[in-house]
């Protein structure tokens, strides 16, 4: 998946989240859960976007740390929805199953590119000597 499709997904994802948040109503769970999930559901979008822009491979891998974070806790109030069947079952289990692939492929993203920072680092003291 290339950077623009990964901005595209996350961007859907947020949209989706915000979705099923303006479907909750407002009795005290959706009060508890909406800002919660819409923060972190929309993080997703807007710090992948901002990992696009790193200035470094290090900047990079630790902006990736951050959409691995929102994506977690997204998945968390996702599974506190299903937990007390609120909002559509059937979308509130897709957009777990998303928060879940959306922290698993960012998770091994910033795997890779710690791998690939370590590499380097190697290399160059390896050429130094």
């Amino acid at each position: 998946m290339n950077r623009e499709q990964m901005q595209a997904r996350t961007r859907d994802f947020a949209i989706r989240i915000i979705g099923l948040c303006l479907s909750l109503g407002p009795d005290d769970l959706a009060r508890l859960v909406r800002p919660q999930l819409l923060r972190a559901g929309s993080g997703v979008a807007t710090n992948y976007r901002a990992t696009c822009r790193a200035r470094s491979d290090r900047e990079f891998a630790s902006r990736l740390c951050v959409v691995v974070e929102e994506s977690d806790e997204s998945e968390f109030w996702l599974d506190v929805l299903q937990v007390f069947k609120r909002g559509s079952v059937e979308t509130v289990a897709a957009l777990r199953q998303e928060a879940q692939e959306l922290r698993a492929i960012t998770s091994r993203s910033r795997t890779t590119m710690l791998e690939n920072i370590r590499k380097r680092k190697k290399e160059r003291a390896r050429l130094k000597s």
